[in-house]
């Protein structure tokens, strides 16, 4: 998996303490990455609300549009 600085994406926080200071999305325990791993898995958004009901299709778009423009290997 790539590495991705999340530190400017409004829907992800690192909280130490809450899995491990890892990234994950604002408000919930569900790693960024995991949503990331869905989509290289082909699920569509709403498969990943699905799998991750916390996390709104609205988010996970932004997460997926956030980590497309700041990965050389996620660009188009």
């Amino acid at each position: 998996m790539m590495t991705i600085d999340w530190s400017a994406c409004a829907e992800v926080e690192c909280v130490p303490g809450k899995v491990g200071g890892k990234p994950v999305v604002k408000g919930t325990r569900v790693p960024a990455d995991a949503i990331l791993i869905d989509e290289e898995m082909g699920a569509t958004p709403e498969e990943t609300h699905e799998s991750f009901p916390t996390v709104s299709v609205e988010s996970i778009l932004k997460i997926r549009a956030y980590a497309h423009s700041h990965s050389p290997q996620l660009q188009s």
